[in-house]
């Protein structure tokens, strides 16, 4: 059976348990966890993860941060500067956080989100050297009633998560869902 299958598999079987109404927001928290050679695989598999959530009785909605950058700063009045000079953009990207955050606000308020909800936050590599996963999390999740299902390309091992192989990990405490792990 594919990495993939396995994945799906053992997301299906977790998102599937009872939830329970008194979790915290970071113990809403799910890290769908595979290699981030299989990124273009699972976004042509997403619709499979969305079928089994809502099988399971839960509504599924999808954020993707793919092209965030991208419209965040074609937005900045001095962008060409930034282009010339890609040192300055450090000082201004805790700005991107905070648009982030007003995109994914409006998001919710957009869609009919419950606590039966699931989020899924996909295209969570085209972070990687912009902002921290963790920052994102941290803002995302306590406004989502539901479960927060971020779709991560990078690895898993000792509750320590580095994103696209990086050098950095960070300890976060969600709930870890690989392909080798049944739940």
């Amino acid at each position: 059976m594919a990495k993939l299958d396995l994945l799906l598999n053992s997301y299906h079987k977790f998102i599937a348990i009872p939830w329970r109404d008194d979790a915290a927001a970071g113990q809403r928290v799910i890290f769908t966890v595979y290699n981030e050679a299989d990124e273009r695989v699972l976004r042509a598999r997403i619709g499979e993860f969305e079928i089994v959530t809502r099988q399971s009785g839960h509504k599924w909605f999808a954020f993707d941060l793919t092209d965030t950058f991208a419209h965040w700063m074609s937005s900045q009045k001095y962008a060409q500067r930034y282009f010339e000079n890609p040192d300055h953009l450090m000082a201004l990207l805790p700005k991107y956080l905070d648009y982030l955050d007003n995109q994914f606000t409006a998001f919710l308020a957009a869609n009919p989100i419950d606590a039966q909800t699931v989020v899924s936050l996909i295209g969570v590599g085209s972070l990687f050297s912009f902002v921290k996963v963790k920052d994102v999390v941290d803002r995302f999740a306590p406004k989502v009633p539901g479960r927060l299902v971020v779709m991560f390309p990078g690895e898993y091992e000792n509750n320590n998560y580095r994103l696209l192989d990086g050098y950095d990990g960070w300890n976060y405490l969600a709930v870890p869902i690989t392909a080798d792990k049944d739940y």
